[in-house]
């Protein structure tokens, strides 16, 4: 299933994914657009880029001695993904235990309860409400048991839930706004009888002769055609993988991280913008104060940035305990802050981006700060500038 999914011959000769794949299935209810995310640490960036446009997330882990372990040590890469996924926005998680069928495994119920066992606390931690957003399933990819069809009891005594397409089936995903203004990240661009933008609708609908904007260069732009699934349609709502046949623009003048998005309504486009950040785990000997620079990731963009301004460190302990507001202190401004604190303050980018607030639009105001191939931060935008000025009020 891997082979099929990687396309190009690095990924093939490797045995790694490397690009996010896409590919298309329909169970009776549904129809899905699977985004194959790679695993392996040096493409997370990719991974990031794949996650952002998802609303279920499929963690498959090795049920294989030692390979769960060294994904789930510190440092490695299933906890790295889940905290990625969770803040990108991806609230509900399926946990697909692979290689069941492994000699080294067997189908062995103790194993599968062992690594759920380690699995939960740590998803709680990231944030997930197990209870009500996460599901765990043992498979077989290679051998194809329980995925489109329940297991057979004489392969597996002992497991009598869903199979994982009855458990995709039955997610309910979020409402989207179908009659908000559009807001549509590009991923990808190509020429094909004209513009191609691909991307994922976020908010509103896109109709086939619709007057749009690309911002941030705000270019008028004319639907001249929309496909999904393969399939040419007349209008597509929140939620669809689509690629926007447009005229008035050029391929060049396209890049990943850009936003169609509606005339009336245009999204916000700034240089600097203020954040609530927590710091996950910063790299040995290096201080997050002002000057820090890292990689912002957030929808399709990937641009570098600057701690420009700490604002406020916010004390989640002391919160709770706080009982009489009439006695806050002021809050001075840190110097600097260290692992695990939550800290607002303010970002500046070199290249104008497009973004929004998270109360507003949070698929588009959550991010991910990384540097040296390791995600530092997860945050979301909690102010922007006002229009036509580069600072704040």
């Amino acid at each position: 299933m891997a082979y099929i999914m990687d396309t190009n011959e690095e990924e093939r000769t490797k045995g790694i994914t490397v690009e996010v794949g896409r590919a298309h299935f329909e169970t009776e209810n549904t129809r899905f657009t699977i985004l194959d995310a790679p695993g392996h640490k040096n493409y997370v960036p990719n991974m990031i880029s794949g996650a952002s446009q998802a609303d279920v997330g499929v963690l498959v882990i090795s049920a294989r001695k030692g390979e769960f372990e060294t994904g789930y040590e510190k440092g490695g890469q299933t906890r790295e993904h889940v905290q990625l996924a969770k803040t990108l926005g991806v609230s509900k998680l399926v946990v697909v235990v692979n290689k069941m069928d492994d000699p080294t495994v067997g189908w062995s119920k103790e194993r599968y309860d062992e690594i759920e066992s380690k699995m939960v606390p740590f998803l709680k931690t990231s944030g997930y409400n197990v209870k009500k957003d996460v599901q765990f399933l043992p498979i077989s990819g290679l051998m194809g048991f329980n995925i489109k069809s329940r297991l057979d009891k004489k392969v597996c005594g002992w497991w009598s839930g869903s199979c994982l397409f009855e458990i995709l089936d039955s997610i309910e995903i979020p409402l989207r706004d179908s009659e908000g203004p559009l807001r549509m990240p590009i991923i990808d661009k190509y020429k094909d009888m004209g513009t191609v933008a691909m991307g994922k609708i976020e908010c509103g609908s896109i109709h086939e002769g619709d007057n749009l904007l690309v911002m941030p260069n705000n270019a008028s732009v004319k639907v001249l055609g929309i496909q999904c699934d393969e399939n040419r349609t007349t209008r597509a709502g929140p939620g669809e993988n689509v690629r926007v046949k447009l005229s008035g623009t050029e391929e060049d003048d396209i890049f990943a991280g850009f936003v169609l998005s509606s005339f009336a309504n245009p999204i916000s486009c700034v240089y600097e913008f203020n954040a609530q950040l927590q710091i996950l785990e910063l790299l040995d000997n290096v201080i997050f104060t002002v000057g820090y620079k890292a990689v912002l990731h957030i929808h399709a963009i990937v641009e570098e940035c600057e701690i420009v301004e700490l604002i406020e460190e916010s004390d989640l302990k002391k919160k709770k305990k706080e009982l009489d507001p009439k006695k806050k202190k002021p809050k001075k401004k840190p110097l600097f802050v260290k692992n695990n604190a939550v800290v607002v303050c303010r970002i500046q980018v070199n290249n104008l981006i497009c973004i929004e607030k998270f109360s507003d639009f949070p698929q588009l105001g959550r991010f991910t700060l990384r540097t040296e191939g390791k995600t530092i931060a997860i945050g979301k935008v909690v102010a922007l500038p006002p229009p036509k000025s580069s600072s704040f009020a």
